[in-house]
């Protein structure tokens, strides 16, 4: 049974389409990914698999039920705006979030103070979320929508605001939530992290989902048109081989675009004759590339 459910999913406002069919499964120890342009429907999806807004048509199941204030318990929010007090203590303010999910208030206090062990900030226990930087308000926020031990957690820009040392921190503890068997709708404009977290996404365009399923099966149905070269010497004449399309020199080497994978022998055998090679790949598809192909703009439009 799949711990989230979302079938063929409606919501309209007025005239206007908000969410226009969208349907997909999130396994147990799943992150799956939730991608679109600003105002393509990704927060109303996440309102609904939240209960805090209904489908108008369509359902969203959880273990196989629908959704009652019970569900509440076992779900985790993590929102893109920051919602905590700033004029109330960490512990304050957690413990109570924790209770209002079930937890007591002994449980909440003991796994507070967990978390912030595990992210080596304890001295915060009694600190007002104002007085912290906002990478660790982050952190703060991240806890609570955690703290009562969720099986379903929806987060919405976690990484946001944060350092790349704080952000790989988070990013392990993600993973380790994954692997101790919680699923995740994960939604976020830095595809580096999808990639890397993700094993499904589902892909919004004005309300429709126009691309869906594995990244890994995604990628194989575009083409890879880029080859990156490194080398001992300068290269000259990649620009009048067959099948290069274009080429940029960089500081690590050459991008060189192609027509399809064939060309790529040609670049080799070009460059061999010419220097040493240091490096040499034909580059799938990043899944940004991907996105701007399946909805023809950018993620941040």
């Amino acid at each position: 049974m799949k711990p989230l459910l979302v079938d063929q999913v409606h919501k309209q406002y007025g005239d206007k389409k908000a969410v226009n069919g969208i349907s997909f499964q999130v396994e147990e120890g799943e992150i799956y990914g939730l991608l679109g342009a600003n105002g393509a429907g990704k927060t109303t999806t996440m309102r609904m698999v939240l209960g805090l807004i209904y489908p108008d048509e369509g359902k969203i199941l959880y273990n196989g039920k629908p959704y009652t204030k019970e569900q509440l318990r076992m779900l985790g929010y993590l929102p893109e705006e920051r919602g905590l007090y700033p004029r109330v203590k960490v512990s304050d303010q957690l413990i109570y979030l924790a209770q209002l999910r079930g937890m007591s208030k002994h449980d909440a206090d003991a796994n507070l103070k967990q978390w912030l062990d595990r992210f080596e900030v304890p001295e915060y226990y009694g600190k007002r979320i104002e007085e912290l930087s906002k990478g660790n308000q982050q952190k703060i926020q991240f806890i609570a929508s955690v703290i009562h031990r969720p099986r379903i957690v929806i987060l919405d820009e976690a990484f946001s605001g944060l350092d790349p040392v704080n952000v790989e921190l988070l990013k392990s503890t993600v993973k380790d939530l994954r692997n101790s068997g919680t699923s995740m709708l994960f939604s976020t404009h830095r595809m580096e992290h999808v990639e890397e977290l993700c094993r499904n996404i589902t892909i919004l365009h004005r309300s429709n989902p126009v691309l869906q399923g594995s990244i890994r099966e995604i990628k194989k149905r575009y083409p890879r048109e880029k080859v990156i070269l490194r080398t001992e010497d300068e290269v000259t004449g990649l620009e009048g081989i067959s099948g290069v399309t274009g080429v940029k020199k960089h500081e690590y080497g050459y991008e060189v675009g192609i027509v399809n994978e064939a060309a790529a022998a040609n670049i080799l055998r070009h460059t061999l004759e010419q220097t040493i090679v240091n490096k040499f790949e034909i580059m799938e598809p990043t899944l940004n590339e991907i996105f701007i192909k399946a909805v023809g703009g950018d993620l941040h439009e």
